[in-house]
């Protein structure tokens, strides 16, 4: 199950970031922007679809966890990481396209978000358990 929660993190992260890149591209004249806004989007549109996801459309059973408001609230604050970090890799490979810039914001986001929700869940000193 925690691969299922991490593709569907990193994918509906990625494909917001990319069309909020696209959407909002020519609204922004610094793009530096356009990542924040990119990659705050893609995060808690991510933690959002997932929570849909996994509580109504897996059927994976009655433990259905959420995301708790933490670790969305913690991820959000990441963004700005991510999308930095997004912003650098765009001018590095010199492709400075709105979508690019989005695209990369929601992506680098998505995994600090599935990083923490890994922190999160994981209980040092316990044996892993599989659950039904």
């Amino acid at each position: 199950m925690t691969s299922a929660n991490l593709l569907i993190v990193l994918l509906v992260g990625t494909v917001v970031g990319a069309l909020t890149g696209l959407g909002l591209g020519s609204f922004f004249t610094n793009q530096w922007y356009l990542a924040i806004v990119a990659g705050f989007l893609g995060t808690i549109i991510a933690g959002i679809a997932r929570n849909v996801i996994v509580a109504r459309g897996a059927g994976v059973g009655p433990d259905s966890s959420r995301t708790p408001t933490l670790v969305l609230v913690y991820s959000a604050v990441a963004s700005l990481a991510g999308s930095s970090a997004a912003m650098e890799v765009a001018q590095q490979s010199e492709v400075l396209s709105p979508a690019w810039i989005g695209t990369l914001a929601g992506l680098f986001s998505a995994v600090l978000m599935a990083l923490l929700m890994i922190t999160y869940y994981t209980n040092p000193g316990e044996e892993p358990k599989l659950r039904r």
